[in-house]
């Protein structure tokens, strides 16, 4: 083995550290991040520059700085890291046999169908992997996104990003006025929210998605609702609608029990239950679904701290769940 193969040979394992260190610019902070003692990080930088043959790094009043050829060779060390890593995850693709259990937190109205699409395209191409399920108000699955008892999370609106937590939108559905069938708005095309200031509303609980987008819409009005009832299920909500108890904001129903025609004469007897889906005038009228995840504090650390059920199955939505939930969407959606 050569001189020269022989020092590539050392650095090999100190990549990692460096690159983080690159980023961070703090010996504590890197150590912090990767999980290290901080004497660790000093040795493996004495270690690198001795390899080297220069410094690449040195003090600066009470911190450290790189050095300029510790800043020429970043960014060859994050090419390299970067290649490794999309052979890595060649292989992993490239695996016949994917097992592990995936935990998905997701919002009530996702588990009729649109969950189900997810985790039957994903079980067709690696059907040992499992699920454990949880379902509740969108507060209550991003917390346990951030606990770590949930791997994943199906929210709407959207998970705000942040440092810990990544999210990204895969598509928005309208939202609709639904109004009993003989209710005098349910022969309407459009309405606009604030014709139904004095109507009882049938709400979500606080803490669900629904709720706080349903109070965009009556802020944007002008108004606050009159809350009949408030429910922690959209089923229920459409039956008390149903049963002539209010009005409610929900994204389309589809086939739902209960659905009528609006048009006279074809819906069931005045006095029956039976709704119908307004389209409302208002840009603030959709509800945009996306997925969030926990990302690892190190971008070296992603190997180790995401699974590879987990990571393919978020890969899978993020590609194919806006195409594989569109004829959805457009179905419950009437169009």
């Amino acid at each position: 083995m050569d001189v020269e193969h022989k020092q590539l040979v050392q650095l090999l394992p100190l990549l990692p550290l460096l690159a983080e260190l690159g980023r961070t610019e703090h010996i504590t902070e890197t150590a912090e991040l990767l999980g290290v003692p901080q004497s660790t990080v000093s040795r493996a930088v004495a270690r690198a520059s001795a390899i080297v043959g220069t410094e690449l790094l040195v003090r600066d009043g009470r911190g450290v700085r790189l050095t300029p050829a510790a800043k020429a060779l970043l960014p060859h060390i994050d090419a390299a890291l970067g290649e490794f890593q999309t052979g890595l995850d060649l292989v992993r693709h490239e695996s016949e046999v994917v097992r592990g259990r995936i935990a998905v937190a997701f919002q009530h109205t996702f588990g009729e169908a649109m969950l189900p699409l997810l985790i039957s395209a994903f079980r067709s191409r690696h059907p040992q992997t499992a699920f454990d399920l949880s379902q509740g108000a969108r507060d209550g699955c991003l917390a346990e996104l951030a606990a770590g008892s949930a791997d994943l999370a199906l929210t709407a609106p959207v998970a705000t990003p942040s440092r810990t937590i990544s999210s990204a939108a895969l598509y928005r559905e309208p939202l609709r006025l639904v109004v009993h069938h003989r209710h005098p708005l349910a022969g309407r095309r459009r309405v606009r929210v604030a014709e139904i200031r004095q109507e009882p509303f049938v709400a979500m609980g606080s803490g669900y998605g629904m709720r706080s987008l349903t109070d965009a819409l009556f802020r944007e009005a002008g108004f606050r609702p009159r809350i009949a009832f408030e429910s922690q299920d959209s089923h229920t909500v459409r039956g008390l609608v149903s049963a002539g108890l209010g009005v409610s904001i929900l994204p389309p129903g589809g086939s739902a029990p209960g659905r009528q025609d609006p048009s006279p004469g074809t819906g069931a007897d005045d006095g029956g239950p039976g709704w119908v889906e307004i389209a409302l005038d208002s840009a603030l009228a959709f509800r945009e679904i996306g997925l969030a995840w926990r990302e690892p504090v190190s971008r070296n650390a992603r190997a180790d701290a995401e699974p590879d059920s987990v990571r393919l199955f978020r890969e899978l939505v993020l590609r194919d769940g806006p195409a594989l939930l569109a004829g959805f969407v457009r179905e419950r959606s009437g169009g």
